[in-house]
């Protein structure tokens, strides 16, 4: 009897095939997924990653201009203040993170971005004007932030020669160059990939605020102590004596409100934080609502002890950067840790709010040229041992982006005013308007029902707060423009 070895041996191979075609669609039970359910590589972040962004967005340079703020609201409405801002900035956070998914709140499609949500929610128009915002108030955000970290790099210098020179020298210097080398930084650190590749910039960030923010509290309690009490008035500066004119009262404090409300701001990344948190169980909202609330809390106890331990210690001549107005000159090296510290969070500051502009423009750029040369990703090898993606895109859409923001604040390095306008411009819409109406479409809540007032309420009343703030702080600029040089580099 014969046998057909070839029909024997197709028979295998197609047995064989098809034995391989089942492993493969079923894969190895004992391995995960690698990809997530909307087809994105699989999410890894947690509790405290999502807190650590937070904190990281948070405390950074609006809590060294609290100090500035409590003294233009006095002991009662200073801390008041920041407790009401930061019980507001809690609440309405809740609200937007339940919008991350669209209906089923585990398996609903995903928002990834506030504009994905509002888009979802409430339509092509109000999603057109979200992005304007956000995009617009993340770019000023990040001309606050060069600022920030030039100031505190100036500082450095600074305390040096005051030390050695003494104080009475004037020891001027100027924050352009400052500026510049921050933004050369950040054209290397803007090349990581998304913000899930960010966690370990948040974690370092993260320490860092807690150091030179215990410096700067330890730093006040010794002046206290030297001065055999706190300084200070409930009403905060005020009068002839201080020199300071009633109007000057109202914008001054107006601005108060604006840099509390830049101190406490993170809504306008907030569903970019939790899109990087892993898949449920439990939901993303639940995860995203602990680090929230834990964040927050940890947030408003270092910013009321900043910005009252601050006040305490220089009453109204309390500066709007604690760390850099030198009211402190002594011990001249802790001065230089501290602001060291800063300008390292700074750093993980501005890519934390960066990301999601990159992240936005590099996605309409593949829509637009899909499969193009110039936002396909490539393999980098440094040394052999160390590789990286990039794309031409991203290496030119990126760097172009911190050239301009760098540009912009040496043109404007005003700390306090940029500050206080950033946050007033961007409190209500992003932090209050749009998650109220987002909650309100996605619950379906009556309108003119008891819930629909006291939202509606808590919008209106953060509306006219936020135009408030915004009025003071532009005047604060306008009186900085008047005394500024933006080409002189040595003033």
């Amino acid at each position: 009897m014969e046998v057909d070895h070839g029909a024997a041996g197709n028979g295998n191979h197609v047995q064989q095939s098809r034995r391989s075609t089942a492993e493969l669609s079923s894969g190895p039970p004992h391995k995960p997924p690698l990809v997530d359910d909307d087809g994105r590589p699989l999410r890894t972040g947690t509790l405290w990653t999502a807190s650590a962004h937070i904190i990281t967005a948070v405390i950074g340079s609006g809590v060294l201009s609290l100090a500035w703020g409590v003294g233009q609201l006095g002991w009662v409405g200073g801390p008041a203040a920041m407790v009401l801002f930061g019980a507001v900035i809690c609440y309405t956070s809740t609200l937007l993170a339940e919008c991350y998914r669209s209906g089923d709140p585990v398996f609903g499609p995903r928002n990834r971005t506030y504009i994905d949500a509002v888009r979802a929610t409430l339509g092509d128009f109000k999603e057109r004007l979200c992005g304007v915002i956000q995009l617009s108030n993340l770019f000023g955000i990040g001309i606050g932030v060069s600022i920030a970290a030039s100031v505190s790099m100036q500082a450095i210098r600074r305390a040096g020669c005051f030390h050695y020179r003494g104080h009475e020298d004037p020891c001027h210097a100027s924050t352009s160059p400052y500026i510049a080398i921050f933004g050369v930084m950040q054209i290397v650190f803007s090349q990581i990939p998304d913000l899930d590749k960010v966690w370990w910039l948040s974690t370092v960030a993260a320490i860092m605020s807690f150091s030179y923010s215990t410096i700067g509290i330890c730093l006040g309690v010794a002046q206290i102590v030297v001065h055999r009490g706190p300084k200070g008035s409930l009403a905060g500066v005020i009068g002839a004596g201080a020199g300071v004119t009633l109007m000057q009262k109202v914008w001054r404090s107006l601005q108060a409100f604006g840099n509390i409300a830049f101190a406490y701001g993170f809504s306008l990344i907030l569903l970019e934080i939790q899109d990087t948190i892993k898949s449920p169980p439990p939901s993303e909202a639940k995860v995203m609502k602990k680090a929230t609330a834990v964040s927050v809390a940890v947030t408003m106890v270092i910013y009321l002890l900043c910005g009252c331990v601050g006040y305490a210690a220089f009453g109204g001549e309390a500066p709007d950067n604690l760390l850099t107005g030198f009211g402190f000159y002594e011990p001249f090296w802790l001065l230089d840790v501290a602001n060291a510290f800063v300008v390292v969070h700074l750093v993980g500051t501005y890519q934390v709010m960066s990301q999601p502009v990159f992240a936005y423009v590099e996605r309409r750029a593949a829509a637009a040229w899909p499969g193009s040369a110039l936002v396909r990703a490539r393999d980098v090898r440094v040394g052999g041992a160390m590789a990286f993606t990039v794309s031409p895109i991203r290496l030119a859409w990126r760097t172009a982006y911190v050239c301009v923001t760098t540009a912009v604040a040496m043109l404007l390095p005003f700390f306090g005013s940029v500050v206080g306008l950033i946050g007033a411009l961007g409190f209500w819409p992003l932090t209050v308007y749009f998650p109220v109406e987002m909650y309100i479409a996605q619950r379906r809540v009556p309108r003119g029902s008891r819930r629909w007032m006291l939202l509606q309420g808590l919008s209106a009343g953060c509306l006219v707060v936020s135009v408030a703030a915004a009025a003071g702080s532009i005047a604060g600029i306008v009186e900085d423009l008047k005394a500024h040089n933006p080409f002189c580099w040595s003033c």
